[in-house]
């Protein structure tokens, strides 16, 4: 979620709604990014090694994994989401996953928390993309859309009150279409898991 809106949300100004093309509107989760949550535990388990973790929002995995003693670095594209971070102990910068982003094929997990894997709204070109950043052996941490649910890409915003901001692509992934998109990508899904309702799927590069 991307825009001043998300800022205004992070620094407390006021509630923010997601909006979808058809005029659905939901609130904006913040709370869940703001602590840890059920199912954080067996994605933090599985993180190995040097950690970078995309779109780290608030930072609640980045310092938990800091705390942990494993090396880790959140980028996010908001400056008050890496503030925030790294107010709560966490090691972050602003970036986009896009962008420059340092160790590139050193990181042996990537962390795509809280369907990140939808950032940009093409899957295929983020996957690609945390492969290169990557080191050989890795693994990518994903969480997905439950079985059965809808896969694709839709148009999002942010509303609060009057305020409105530009809209942006998103992407869902289910569990059942993560098999096609990893192998798509020259990579494998080597273990799917749920927890506290949550869905998550490891991908492995092809070596």
């Amino acid at each position: 979620m991307i825009g001043e809106l998300y800022e205004e949300a992070l620094r407390g100004t006021g509630p923010v709604e997601i909006e979808h093309a058809d005029g659905r509107r939901r609130p904006l989760p913040l709370r869940d990014w703001l602590r840890l949550r059920p199912g954080d535990g067996g994605l933090l388990d599985r993180c190995a090694g040097a950690t970078l973790d995309v779109g780290s929002g608030p930072g609640r995995l980045t310092v938990a994994l800091a705390r942990r003693g494993l090396p880790v670095l959140g980028i996010d594209v908001a400056p008050a989401a890496v503030a925030l971070t790294a107010a709560a102990g966490g090691p972050a910068l602003c970036r986009d996953v896009f962008g420059h982003v340092p160790g590139r094929g050193r990181w042996r997990t990537v962390l795509l928390a809280d369907g990140n894997i939808g950032i940009g709204g093409d899957p295929a070109a983020l996957l690609r993309r945390a492969i290169a950043l990557a080191a050989p052996g890795s693994r990518i941490l994903a969480e997905v859309e439950p079985p059965g649910a809808a896969s694709g890409t839709e148009p999002l915003r942010l509303r609060s009150g009057a305020a409105i901001g530009e809209w942006f692509p998103w992407a869902r992934v289910s569990a059942d279409a993560a098999a096609g998109l990893a192998a798509s990508c020259g990579a494998a899904v080597t273990e799917t898991w749920e927890e506290a309702g949550r869905w998550f799927v490891t991908v492995r590069p092809a070596p």
